[in-house]
């Protein structure tokens, strides 16, 4: 069984280093600078990232992709733009 590759990136939030809540701050101020339809990716090493962003995903109405790797080995969580 081979996974599906990731969908393209139009958006890369570097969050590394910050803490809760600020990765899904950033990401709710930047999100809709890309088209809807648009996935936004933000690499965040908080471990709360892992909940935050698919929660911030389920209370905006956007639609949470799944998580996935940076090249440094950071966890980057992708988000697609609902609306």
């Amino acid at each position: 069984m081979s996974e599906e590759p990731a969908p393209a990136v139009a958006l890369e939030l570097d969050c590394r280093g910050m803490l809760c809540p600020l990765p899904v701050i950033h990401l709710g101020r930047r999100v809709g600078e890309v088209p809807v339809g648009e996935v936004v990716a933000v690499v965040a090493t908080d471990v709360a990232a892992r909940t935050d962003v698919p929660a911030w995903c389920r209370m905006r109405g956007q639609e949470y992709v799944g998580e996935d790797t940076a090249a440094d080995g950071s966890p980057r969580y992708l988000v697609r733009r609902a609306g």
